[in-house]
């Protein structure tokens, strides 16, 4: 045996007095060596703008080419039956953010639309977000891109701190377009201040309107400003210099905060219109500057991975890209569609409208050695589920009345479940008369048409049936046209398990589903939308 020097026989010495002093370690723990806590993960959440089922290579599209993201399905999971909260921009932001039903917010009287110029932060402050939960956790947090939820209490003064806003909703961090690409002020908003903006040239909504950058025609529709002053906030805003700033502005912050746990939020522009992608995306795709718009948002996606990459987060990091709603038939997905791409991809319908082509969208999860690599879930879930399954994430004990509608859908994400992680779902587009229930295999929707625009097609707001048809989308209740034929129902059911492109309506032929479906539908409504009744 071999004999133990002096010198080792007074340091286990003084290790076990120094144990029976203070009575937190024993002879075993002073010579085993520490082993270091495995910090929470961090987590990244892409949330793209209009990017519709059809839109990415790993979900069937053939004039585009998404490799990043393609990437990161192959590497984790590929969702085929996830669900944006409703099928129109803000209310959809509303959702995930706060993991509660649009339909709730706004004192009871629903988010529907998108949010306009002035509109106050239609978030209640004392709502628990993602942000919060995280940063309740120890996660730094930020919010860098399009944000569409309206700043201040009553409505917002672009003159001031834009605050009650992202900074009073749990993000230390905010970088980004204060509403959306498409309307103004066009200018860029840093924590709570226009960025470039001089006490000495305020912000006006009286002529004469400041000048901001331009596009082409074909790069779909864009409001004209009506803001005047502000000349600096102004030509500071570029569009086809948004994306790539962006990304930078999250690689910038991810390697700031990178020294524990993060939460970043990255909510893009594109795809929405204007379609304006940076200069060396032009051209790149096989369906116009809507295929050039989805090639530029996948280098933002490869860009944060590489930063993810090189800074040896990749392991530990849960990366999430999804869309707020469905993809949209403007002029980009109409030129998009005569280059042979299908946006929505087969599905039925288009953005703000019920149809599953408004509201089922990509989503795609990365997390090594929790996600299975290369796996495809067809599990029912929705965004506003987000919360909850983050909380779970987090190991977070969370108040049932904050946590609203959220399921947690973690079991989903990570594993093989026998059974469903949610037995139903509510749908919400543009149109209040058409919030919608899934139930299983079933869709029902207690009206004609899909709720949301029927413009024909060559109009900016095209969609309905004369878009679906245009498309070649057959319907029962709609000719090849468009036209809805005479006496077909009010309502609408189908088995989305046999009949995924919603082909044929069931909703006379099974009137025991419609009952049951309709009783669930009005009594959510009665019980859990508003504090008022709603007649039956």
């Amino acid at each position: 045996m071999k004999s133990i020097s002096p010198r080792t026989n007074l340091l286990l010495a003084s290790a076990i007095v120094l144990s029976m002093l203070f009575g937190k370690c024993s002879y075993l723990q002073a010579t085993e060596p520490v082993v270091p806590v495995k910090r929470k993960p961090n987590i990244v959440l892409i949330f793209a703008d209009d990017l519709g089922y059809g839109d990415l290579s790993c979900y069937g599209a053939t004039k585009v080419q998404t490799p990043s993201i393609d990437k990161l399905a192959a590497e984790g999971r590929r969702f085929t039956d996830a669900h944006s909260a409703s099928a129109v921009c803000t209310p959809s932001r509303y959702g995930l953010l706060t993991g509660q039903y649009p339909f709730r917010g706004n004192g009871g009287r629903g988010i529907w639309g998108p949010c306009g110029h002035t509109q106050s932060l239609l978030i209640d402050t004392d709502k628990l977000t993602l942000g919060q939960l995280l940063k309740n956790d120890g996660y730094a947090t930020a919010a860098i891109g399009k944000w569409h939820l309206g700043f201040g209490k009553d409505k917002t003064d672009w003159n001031k701190p834009l605050r009650p806003g992202p900074l009073e909703l749990g993000f230390d961090y905010y970088f980004g377009v204060p509403k959306v690409n498409s309307g103004f002020p066009y200018v860029y908003v840093e924590n709570d201040t226009v960025v470039g903006y001089e006490a000495q040239d305020p912000i006006t909504f009286n002529p004469p309107y400041s000048q901001t950058t331009t596009y082409p025609k074909a790069a779909g529709q864009k409001s004209d400003n009506k803001v005047g002053g502000a000349k600096k906030a102004h030509a500071i805003y570029d569009d086809e210099k948004t994306g790539m700033l962006l990304a930078e502005k999250a690689v910038d912050w991810i390697e700031s905060n990178k020294e524990k746990p993060f939460f970043l939020y990255f909510p893009t522009t594109n795809i929405h219109h204007p379609f304006t992608p940076a200069p060396q995306f032009k051209g790149t795709s096989g369906c116009g500057l809507y295929g050039d718009f989805i090639h530029e948002l996948d280098w933002m996606v490869g860009r944060l991975m590489e930063c993810l990459e090189k800074n040896g987060l990749s392991e530990n990091t849960l990366v999430i890209v999804t869309s707020d709603n469905g993809g949209m038939f403007n002029r980009g997905g109409q030129d998009a569609f005569a280059a042979g791409h299908r946006q929505n991809g087969d599905l039925l319908g288009f953005k703000f409208g019920v149809w599953e082509g408004g509201q089922r969208v990509p989503f795609v999860a990365k997390w090594p050695g929790k996600i299975p690599a290369n796996t495809v879930s067809d599990q029912l879930f929705s965004s506003i589920d987000m919360l909850a399954t983050f909380a779970a994430i987090t190991d977070q004990d969370v108040d049932e009345k904050q946590m609203a509608d959220s399921v947690n859908v973690l079991p989903a994400l990570v594993g093989e479940p026998e059974k469903p992680v949610r037995e139903s779902l509510v749908l919400v587009p543009w149109s209040e008369k058409h919030v919608s229930v899934r139930k299983g295999k079933w869709m029902y929707i207690p009206n004609r048409g899909a709720g949301g625009f029927r413009g024909r097609p060559g109009q900016h707001l095209s969609g309905g049936a004369a878009a679906a048809a245009f498309i070649g989308n057959q319907n029962s209740d709609f000719n090849e046209k468009g036209k809805y034929l005479k006496d077909v129902p009010r309502g609408q059911l189908y088995d989305l398990e046999a009949d995924l492109t919603q082909t044929t309506n069931l909703h006379d032929l099974r009137p025991d589903v419609v009952q049951e479906m309709k009783s669930f539908l009005n009594d959510y409504r009665s019980d859990k939308w508003t504090k008022k009744k709603v007649k039956k």
